[in-house]
């Protein structure tokens, strides 16, 4: 094992999401912004649902006309459609059904605050009125430009009203299962190790989860700082590649755990009858 750093948690920042939301209570949520394709997906979905819809107003408003109603009122009545369509259902929409339409639940997002937080009519507003220019008017072409120079994908609606479409869409995360390494198996029968400080047990873990997505300086700089630390809660210590050491250690102190908890459910089970039970044999009412 080289020498290890004591400035070794600096580096975890360089595989840390980017785009980290913090709650008020500064607890950290894991999620992820809906790309450029998929909203233009949902986005094209939306308006062919919308202009049918337009499409079905003036059907209506076309047969009612040529019996009731004049020239000019049908006009009107063909605008006050159009702005229902492309304006007010699109607004409607988001508002009742949590930032959600058609072409999201397709796609698999939602639209949320930059906090995280359900939308509310205003942020429905903003984001359908300056749609008028930036879908409509334009083709898309303004919110593909400025979604592509966004980290969030956000198209010109969501950054004047402080919104982003979420993915939540993902792929459940498994974690790895780690054992003990061949070459420390016999040392992990007789190592005694006691019980790691919270704080450094997640970093372990945290470690271990993405040691593969770091550099090899990075990789074994963290790794000997762990080491560092976690050698003062392990005796006899081995000799071994410090990423083993770590993977070692934390096998082994999850398989003693788990046989821990199983043996005190085995006894609490054989001391069932008597915490549950009544003195002398009364029956329980």
């Amino acid at each position: 094992m080289t020498e290890p750093r004591t400035d070794h948690r600096d580096d975890f920042s360089s595989y840390q999401a980017d785009d980290e939301l913090v709650t008020g209570e500064a607890v950290a949520l894991d999620v992820r912004p809906a790309g450029v394709i998929l909203r233009a997906a949902g986005t094209i979905i939306d308006w062919v649902a919308y202009l049918l819809l337009y499409l079905l107003l003036a059907l209506a408003v076309t047969a009612v006309a040529g019996q009731y109603l004049d020239a000019a009122l049908s006009q009107a009545l063909m605008i006050v459609g159009l702005v229902v369509s492309v304006l007010i259902a699109p607004m409607i929409v988001e508002v009742a059904t949590g930032g959600r339409s058609l072409g999201r639940l397709a796609i698999g997002a939602r639209i949320v605050r930059d906090d995280g937080g359900a939308i509310q009519l205003r942020h429905a507003f903003i984001r359908a009125l300056v749609g008028l220019l930036e879908i409509y008017m334009t083709f898309g072409g303004i919110a593909v430009t400025t979604g592509l120079l966004n980290s969030r994908s956000k198209r010109l609606g969501d950054l004047l009203a402080g919104t982003y479409s979420q993915n939540e869409r993902v792929s459940r995360h498994t974690p790895a299962v780690h054992s003990v390494p061949v070459e420390l198996a016999q040392w992990a029968q007789t190592v005694d190790i006691v019980r790691l400080p919270d704080a450094l047990s997640r970093r372990v873990s945290q470690f271990l989860g993405q040691s593969a997505k770091l550099s090899p300086d990075s990789r074994t700089r963290i790794a000997d700082g762990l080491v560092a630390e976690v050698s003062r809660f392990v005796s006899p210590l081995p000799q071994a590649p410090a990423e083993a050491f770590l993977l070692a250690v934390t096998a082994v102190r999850r398989d003693r755990e788990y046989a821990a908890l199983l043996l005190e459910q085995q006894r609490l089970g054989r001391l069932a009858p008597v915490l549950t039970g009544l003195p002398h044999g009364f029956p329980t009412r």
